[in-house]
């Protein structure tokens, strides 16, 4: 083994006893001067590509010079000059004016006294509350006798008959002032609706559960009609629903403007095993 002197560096170190002459020791001696030839490179690059544009913009400012602004007055412009050998452009055709409906203009005729027509003299009060009053204009022959006939009278009907309309059916609302009331207020009505509600064995042995949404329209007397089932369980959740709502008692009914009138009230009842 070689000796290492005191002053030898590290690539002495780990070249010693080996083939310094393959290649890498120069590779490795060389190291330190080629990183720093290429850091200054790259850093002179780069200065170069951020001050480019600066360098370009200060070398073509002198060049370009701003075109100057002429303003042209065109109120200042004379017109062409007119050519006297040219003859003037045609006028424009004449303008129609639309046909109207006229009435040729007739001299007044003299006339004997015999020939003159004897004018009719206005209707009195007495013929004009008997004449008919009619919704379009008829003419007729100024010179024929016209009877004029009366339209046939309506009968009427008689004392002892009395004819009524068929009365109208009432609105039924979903939106009123006053909504109807079950007898004792929303408590009252859960209440009774809990104490009537029998848990149907179908769906007791099922293990079924949940909620039945039902819909029925408050009368103005309270009564309770059009019941209906909007989203039902089945296993005789619904007909069980159905069956104590008809059997509730009367409502307070609804009201809009101070008056009673039908709503359609929705109602959702719980079925929950215990």
């Amino acid at each position: 083994m070689a000796e290492i002197s005191p002053n030898a560096t590290l690539d002495d170190i780990v070249f010693a006893d080996r083939n310094k002459a393959y290649g890498a020791f120069e590779l490795r001696q060389g190291y330190r001067k080629d990183v720093t030839k290429a850091t200054i490179i790259g850093a002179a690059l780069f200065v170069l590509a951020m001050f480019t544009p600066s360098i370009i913009n200060t070398l073509t400012a002198g060049k370009e010079e701003e075109a100057p602004m002429v303003e042209v007055d065109l109120m200042k412009i004379p017109p062409p000059p007119i050519d006297p050998a040219e003859p003037p452009p045609p006028p424009p055709p004449p303008v129609e004016a639309p046909k109207v409906n006229t009435v040729k203009f007739l001299p007044p005729e003299v006339k004997k006294d015999e020939e003159v027509p004897e004018e009719v003299p206005p209707p009195t009060v007495e013929e004009i509350k008997e004449a008919v009053v009619a919704d379009k204009t008829v003419e007729g022959d100024p010179n024929a006798n016209e009877i004029i006939v009366a339209p046939e009278a309506v009968a009427a009907p008689s004392k002892g008959t009395v004819v009524e309309a068929a009365p109208e059916p009432e609105k039924v609302f979903t939106v009123v002032e006053q909504q109807p009331e079950f007898p004792g207020g929303t408590a009252e009505m859960y209440k009774y609706l809990g104490k009537n509600i029998k848990y149907p064995s179908a769906a007791s042995r099922a293990n079924v559960s949940g909620r039945v949404f039902m819909s029925f329209v408050v009368n103005t007397d309270g009564s309770i009609q059009d019941v209906q089932v909007l989203k039902g369980l089945g296993f005789g959740c619904d007909e069980e629903a159905i069956r104590v709502v008809k059997a509730m008692p009367k409502w307070k009914p609804g009201k809009q403007s101070g008056r009673a009138v039908r709503v359609k009230y929705n109602l959702p009842i719980n079925f929950q095993l215990e």
